[in-house]
């Protein structure tokens, strides 16, 4: 009874979250301009649309151009500040690693209309780096968390026999630390790059409409009316996440990436 009872929940579970995707999936696929599903028609003429029509390529453009760059700017923030209170240890440093959570702990409204004000102060407003900045200081809990699990996971032993060959704290880091923590560096730019993509609120707010990403175009294409280019988006959303977590599921150690493993083991 016990088993079944799972067996009905994980059911459902999987199900509310299938359902959605299934049925976007399929009005992206209608023929004509219409929200149908099932479609009405099959037909892949919306999916080049996003490249071929430049209100949406630009927009594509801008959202690759700022996930890359939020993903690079949040690692070059996470990296030294984990490494940092790692190292060296400060009995302050619980305080400091959970200053770096705060930013991801705040509403991203919050976030958004702060960085708006910061960038109006200077005369700055509207520009893709603005958006690149504020997308890799919100997201940059992400690969500060990772990052410092994967501090965690070395064993103090291979530091200590590093020291004992004669190698120096940069040494030890280039040739130790370093290629330990590259998984886990690359599991946290991943996760910056596919949430930025999808980010809306502070690229809405600090874009201020000269600069359109793609969830902003998507929700300004919603109050001008219905095309299934909206739909043919969302999956491409959807790809991008299950392409880049899949190849981290598949070439690196999930549990390992999630924290499940521990020097005692």
């Amino acid at each position: 009874m016990v088993r079944l009872a799972k067996g009905v929940f994980l059911t459902l579970f999987f199900a509310m979250f299938t359902v959605p995707l299934v049925i976007v999936a399929g009005i992206s696929l209608n023929e004509k301009k219409y929200m149908f599903f099932p479609p009405q028609g099959v037909s892949l003429r919306w999916y080049p649309e996003v490249f071929e029509k430049s209100v949406w390529l630009d927009a594509l453009t801008n959202s690759v151009v700022i996930a890359l760059s939020a993903g690079a700017i949040a690692i070059a923030i996470a990296l030294p500040t984990a490494y940092f209170l790692w190292r060296h240890g400060f009995a302050y440093a619980k305080a400091l690693f959970a200053i770096g959570l705060v930013p991801f702990a705040l509403p991203p409204v919050i976030t958004g209309l702060g960085m708006l004000i910061f960038w109006v102060a200077f005369g700055h407003v509207g520009r893709i780096e603005n958006i690149a900045i504020g997308h890799g200081v919100f997201l940059v809990t992400l690969p500060l968390v990772m990052i410092s699990l994967g501090l965690e996971s070395i064993d103090d032993e291979l530091l200590e026999a590093a020291r004992t060959m004669g190698a120096d704290d940069r040494r030890i880091f280039t040739t130790v630390v370093l290629p330990m923590i590259a998984p886990y560096m690359i599991a946290g730019y991943a996760f910056v790059l596919v949430l930025s993509m999808n980010e809306y609120i502070i690229a809405f707010f600090l874009g201020q409409h000269a600069t359109i990403t793609l969830p902003v175009q998507v929700l300004a294409s919603l109050r001008s009316g219905y095309t299934p280019v909206i739909a043919s988006v969302s999956v491409m959303f959807i790809l991008l996440a299950v392409v880049v977590f899949g190849l981290i599921a598949r070439f690196g150690d999930l549990p390992k990436l999630l924290g499940a493993w521990t020097p005692k083991d």
